[in-house]
């Protein structure tokens, strides 16, 4: 492989050739990696500019050398020096002593929100102890407080509809909003399709297949419909999925469980419930 390298102009022909001499997917170095399509698409075209910037461009390339089991290290000194002479625009060279974190393993947004505010819920709750027990005693009205009484029921609840379930027998079609890879296949992991899909293009599951499932990096841009019926999407937001179902069957089982309402025999009309009780 040494040998053929000098047939390589770019870092990105290094990458891509190598991962098809280990026949894998561009998709399955993104299960591994963690990093976008698209971004995984811009490298391997050499589009640096698509990406935020060169310390990205470097962090996600060494990323998918690892992958591959190459020399992350010489990957990334090679990028450099790409960058350097391409004078892409917004991109400066790192210094060569400068290894850009593997920025594939940065915690998300939402864990980062999550842990700051488990950490508040814990401050307040230390300094409402202490300064309840600091004073020797806990105040009466906290603790006996008085229940409302709830209004009697005069007539039974009508559970909601379930928004959105579909005809379980129904037939599937996936339909692209944006350009999106996908890759469906069955139970035994027979491939039934795998392409990307443009804006308007559409891919109808057979009904005949056995436990068909969905792998792809774009959720969000896929319409999901039943007969003809949009039902809930497979996500709202960019992040790589594998092995979903979307036969009928699972998309309306799961559709009727979000829109399952509670037992109405255990609810009154207009009563405010607890907040520790709402979903979020």
């Amino acid at each position: 492989m040494e040998n053929a390298e000098f047939a390589f102009h770019t870092v990105g022909e290094k990458l891509k050739a190598e991962r098809e001499r280990r026949t894998l997917s561009l998709d399955e170095i993104a299960l591994r990696t963690r990093i976008p399509m698209r971004h995984l698409e811009a490298i391997e075209k050499s589009e640096y500019e698509k990406l935020p910037g060169s310390t990205y461009a470097i962090g996600f390339t060494r990323s998918y050398a690892r992958a591959l089991e190459m020399d992350d290290a010489k990957i990334g000194s090679d990028l450099r020096i790409e960058l350097a002479q391409s004078g892409i625009g917004g991109f400066q060279a790192t210094t060569p002593n400068y290894e850009p974190a593997d920025l594939s393993s940065v915690p998300s947004r939402t864990l980062a929100w999550t842990a700051a505010i488990v950490g508040a819920l814990i401050i307040g709750g230390f300094l409402i102890w202490r300064s309840y027990f600091m004073n020797g005693e806990l105040p009466v009205e906290s603790i006996e407080t008085e229940q409302p009484s709830l209004p009697a029921i005069s007539a039974p609840i009508k559970a909601p509809a379930a928004i959105g379930a579909g005809n379980p027998d129904g037939v599937v079609t996936l339909t692209a909003k944006d350009v999106v890879w996908i890759k469906v296949y069955d139970s035994a992991r027979n491939r039934l399709f795998e392409s990307e899909m443009k804006a308007g293009d559409k891919f109808t599951v057979p009904k005949d297949a056995n436990g068909p499932m969905i792998v792809t990096g774009r959720p969000h841009m896929l319409t999901v419909m039943i007969d003809g019926k949009e039902v809930t999407p497979l996500s709202d937001r960019e992040l790589t999925i594998a092995d979903v179902a979307i036969s009928a069957a699972a998309l309306s089982a799961r559709d009727g469980a979000a829109a399952a309402p509670s037992n109405p025999a255990t609810m009154a009309p207009n009563v405010a419930m607890p907040a520790d009780n709402l979903e979020p």
